[in-house]
């Protein structure tokens, strides 16, 4: 029910977002955990209010206690992580990258449930968070164990599109002031 309230929250204008959402999150091929956990942990990275209150709901009916810690897990390990690696990246200086980062990623190595779960919802999140050097190395995890791209352009397309409604729905927000 949540999924279509946030639906009918996009504006006309968004027509296309409103249909994709319904179409990535509503067709979805992946397994519900898969999915969901990358839902949930989207929503958290999209940092909108509107779109984590109404999705948040429903990821929590369809995921299992450990999936759903997991799933605010990876987009918080993210937020941290896609930040320094970002950075590094881009920072003209290569030796910050044979510098040890020196910070806990403890949840990486033991998330709570499936290992390639974990990696999807982190590259989902990181797709979000603009992180190229996070992106491959999740990418490459993904590949290394089986997964196939159109899971993980799955993944991305879940991404982008919870991202784009929350960007659109806080904007009309502002905008309404």
């Amino acid at each position: 029910m949540a999924l279509d309230e946030l639906k009918s929250a996009v504006p006309d204008f968004a027509k296309d977002l409103k249909l994709n959402l319904g179409s990535v999150i509503g067709n979805s091929d992946l397994p519900q955990q898969q999915l969901w956990g990358t839902v949930l942990a989207c929503a958290i990275a999209s940092r909108s209010p509107i779109v984590l209150r109404e999705l948040e709901p429903e990821a929590k009916a369809n995921l299992s206690a450990e999936a759903y810690t997991a799933a605010k897990s990876a987009a918080a390990i993210m937020a941290m992580n896609n930040v320094f690696y970002r950075t590094r990246h881009l920072l003209s200086d290569p030796e910050y990258g044979n510098l040890r980062a020196g910070l806990r990623m403890n949840v990486i190595g033991k998330p709570g449930v499936e290992k390639v779960d974990f990696e999807l919802w982190s590259l989902a999140v990181s797709a979000i968070n603009g992180c190229g050097q996070c992106l491959d190395s999740h990418e490459q995890v993904l590949r290394t164990a089986g997964v196939g791209r159109e899971t993980i352009q799955e993944a991305v397309k879940i991404a982008s599109v919870i991202q784009a409604v929350g960007v659109t729905l806080e904007a009309e927000a502002v905008l309404a002031e």
